[in-house]
């Protein structure tokens, strides 16, 4: 397996330094924890867990807890209380497999206590690196996919760009269309007004179906970049609607007509747009993406050997049978009783794209995250044979409920995308990162 590099976010690197969740019910909001390693990692056999402490004054009135911790939010493993009247208490456990550790402390307050009690969240990885797939690949994924790709490329592009009016100087706007197998791309285009030939940004749309913001491309060629914003649907970029808001159910039950087949190909159309471009520099191609965009866009590393460079946050599609497997399994929640979707599956799950990824990878884990599952995307990376960059972010839900949380991945990113941009390779980074 080829070496990895583990980032640790810099606020868990500090020296001392205690989680301090934010406010539950009343009482709660000083509960502190500290993990009995900042990273939130730990070897197979090793002790995990969390030291809690309260500080002992009038504003801190509930000092009774209870907790739960499960494998993958999965299987319960231990289950307890905890009683904080001495001002600290600990949740601890051990396991020789690796897996996610996914915790719910529940503060018992009066009945009458207002707000009412809500869990609070808590993660930790064992052995993450050796984490393997639920199910086998299928034997013919790379035959179905190499198929696709096949009638895809005797499909011209057909490039249709309209000039749009974009809000800074020095910027050239596009709406783009382009053909593809079965459909079409669309999406927003900017890149600098000057002459020259620049790295490319191909940016892959989270869950959803909403009207694309231009600026999320011209703000990229303002600094350098010729950026495309590829809509996750064949629709043009200005609606923000036209797709039925359950897409990702549609044909569900074969490899042929899932919602995902055509959208994994436009993926891969756009890239080979971008590359037949005058503009671009010929050397750079990143592509990124936040939750179902981290999951175009690893599917789209993997169909396409042009991409450079991969940066993807929180991703979903990862583990796609994993609720069969003592996982439970996030987004685009595949119905796990119906064993024709469980099949059709595997077929678009980034757990079997990641070994076609040659490109490095940056990805950003969440070790709370119920929608972009931590487990899976171990899982995922752990089969890239490229170089991978994981971003490991213990006390972060997905990125939409603790925005706060994302500083590491924020910070991360934009260094990654400033080597790029000012020429550079993006390799993991061996002196800010342990191996895992």
């Amino acid at each position: 397996m080829n070496r990895r590099y583990l980032r640790i976010p810099f606020y868990l690197c500090a020296a001392g330094m205690a989680l301090v969740l934010g406010a539950p019910p009343a009482g709660a909001q000083q509960l502190s924890f500290r993990p009995f390693h900042e990273s939130g990692i730990y070897q197979a056999g090793e002790k995990a867990g969390w030291t809690l402490t309260l500080p002992q004054v009038p504003a801190a009135p509930i000092r009774t807890y209870t907790y739960i911790i499960k494998t993958n939010n999965s299987a319960i493993i231990k289950m307890g209380s905890l009683d904080l009247a001495s001002g600290s208490a600990t949740i601890e456990t051990t396991l020789n497999e690796p897996a996610m550790l996914y915790v719910e402390v529940t503060p018992h307050a009066s009945p009458m206590a207002e707000p009412p009690s809500v869990p609070i969240h808590l993660g930790a990885a064992i052995a993450p690196a050796k984490l393997q797939p639920s199910v086998p690949r299928p034997a013919d994924f790379d035959a179905f996919w190499d198929a696709r790709l096949k009638a895809l490329g005797e499909i011209p592009i057909n490039p249709v760009l309209a000039p749009t009016p974009a809000s800074q100087p020095g910027v050239d706007l596009y709406t783009v269309k382009l053909d593809s197998l079965g459909s079409h791309v669309q999406g927003y285009l900017a890149r600098p007004s000057r002459e020259g030939k620049f790295p490319a940004l191909i940016i892959f749309q989270y869950a959803g179906v909403y009207a694309l913001q231009p600026a999320t491309v011209t703000d990229r060629a303002e600094q350098g970049w010729l950026a495309f914003d590829v809509d996750s649907h064949d629709i043009p970029p200005t609606n923000a609607a036209g797709v039925s808001t359950t897409y990702y159910s549609i044909g569900d039950t074969s490899r042929d007509t899932s919602y995902f087949l055509n959208m994994y190909l436009r993926d891969a159309r756009a890239i080979d747009y971008i590359a037949s471009r005058p503009d671009w520099d010929g050397k750079s191609i990143v592509v990124m993406g936040t939750s179902m965009g981290g999951q175009q866009s690893l599917a789209a590393a993997a169909l396409n050997p042009k991409v450079t460079a991969v940066i993807v946050n929180e991703p979903s599609g990862a583990d796609s049978n994993g609720d069969l497997h003592g996982r439970k399994a996030g987004y685009p929640y595949w119905d796990s009783s119906n064993s024709r979707v469980m099949e059709t599956a595997l077929y678009f799950d980034t757990v079997n794209f990641a070994s076609r990824i040659k490109a490095p990878v940056l990805a950003a884990i969440g070790f709370i995250d119920t929608i972009a599952p931590p487990a899976g995307i171990w899982t995922a990376i752990d089969q890239i044979p490229g170089p991978t960059e994981a971003v490991a972010m213990a006390d972060s839900d997905h990125n939409n409920i603790t925005p706060e949380k994302q500083g590491a991945y924020n910070s991360r990113s934009k260094e990654v995308l400033g080597i790029i941009l000012s020429g550079g390779e993006f390799k993991p980074n061996q002196e800010l990162t342990r191996k895992n």
